[in-house]
């Protein structure tokens, strides 16, 4: 497993790392900032230029997914993982790809009142080599306490065991953390991702619409972008039915007939990903009442709305953005579609 050590820049998370696995039997330390400083090795000075933090980059939060789990089949155990995450969606996708390993994540959040973070933060030592290295560092923590405030009063204490340092010293913040390990009292961070394929998949997707004719798109806590309800065919599994399937799990929608064909997309491989077919469906209009009965987003979804075909460009991944769009032309034209890539042939 993985406990994974969050909080403000300034919360005492890499100290707190070193002293919890003394405590933690069979467990490692996996910095994450160890991949942030191999970028610049990696990537040219200018992409890296174009961002100013690397969680931003998707290469850096693959790479921390994939390292962490290459360490536990490497070590076996524990990893401790201290790493400030404040937007839910990484949180969500790093989790998520640790769940598609079999990987459960532990998540502890370090939480220290305002004034004495900024107090740590102002006699923290900073390295005497780096240029400006006092202040920058400093100020960069300051920058993030605001965007910590926010996580904090919305979704970062949802599934996090908190943890009130500001009168603990490192030691007996990994006392604490351990014995709660230990006890069960921090429970699996509850992120659903499927396994990632070895092969080509076959996927279907079902679009709803309200009785505005907007279409139903719902943000999967697994993947980056917005999505239409749907996932994987499973072997022996009809296309349609899954798609049927996947409304009810995801929505709680249950759908009396079999939706109408509307595209087929071969979508091509773009490693690390193998491509495959992707289905849309035409799942029908839902009246208000049942649109009123949308579950609310439960570990596969962090949100849902209905969107004009306008708005879900704005929402959607520009290759799933294609083939809705060609899918409510097929719509309106009563005949099926087929795409490679998200263009129309034959």
């Amino acid at each position: 497993m993985i406990v994974w050590i969050n909080g403000a820049f300034g919360a005492g998370k890499t100290t707190t790392a070193r002293e919890l696995i003394e405590l933690i039997p069979n467990s490692t330390l996996f910095d994450p900032e160890v991949i942030g400083g191999a970028l610049p090795y990696l990537l040219p000075p200018k992409h890296l230029a174009e961002v100013g933090d690397f969680q931003d980059l998707p290469m850096w939060r693959r790479l921390v997914i994939d390292t962490a789990a290459a360490m536990l089949g490497e070590l076996g155990g524990t990893l401790v993982v201290p790493m400030t995450l404040l937007r839910q969606e990484y949180r969500d996708e790093i989790f998520g790809g640790l769940a598609a390993r079999r990987v459960t994540v532990r998540h502890v959040l370090l939480a220290p009142a305002e004034t004495i973070l900024r107090e740590r933060i102002a006699g923290r030592e900073v390295p005497p080599d780096l240029p400006d290295g006092e202040i920058r560092t400093r100020q960069w923590a300051y920058d993030h306490i605001e965007p910590y405030r926010a996580a904090l009063g919305s979704w970062l204490t949802a599934d996090a065991h908190l943890v009130d340092t500001g009168a603990l010293t490192p030691y007996e913040t990994a006392a604490r953390i351990a014995g709660a390990v230990g006890s069960g009292a921090v429970p699996v961070c509850d992120i659903v991702q499927t396994p990632e394929p070895t092969s080509e998949t076959l996927a279907a997707g079902v679009l709803l619409f309200d009785e505005q004719d907007r279409v139903l798109l719902v943000d999967p806590t697994y993947k980056a972008g917005w999505e239409f309800p749907g996932g994987v065919v499973e072997p022996g599994e009809a296309p349609a039915r899954a798609g049927m399937r996947e409304v009810t799990e995801e929505t709680g929608i249950v759908l009396d007939d079999v939706p109408r064909l509307l595209v087929v997309d071969w979508e091509p491989p773009a490693p690390p990903g193998y491509g495959g077919l992707r289905l849309l469906f035409d799942g029908g209009r839902l009246d208000a009442a049942v649109a009123d009965r949308l579950l609310l987003p439960g570990p596969e979804l962090r949100g849902w709305c209905f969107a004009t075909e306008q708005e879900a460009a704005d929402l959607l991944p520009p290759v799933r953005y294609e083939r809705l769009r060609w899918a409510l032309r097929a719509r309106e034209r009563g005949a099926a579609l087929y795409l490679e890539a998200g263009v129309p042939l034959g």
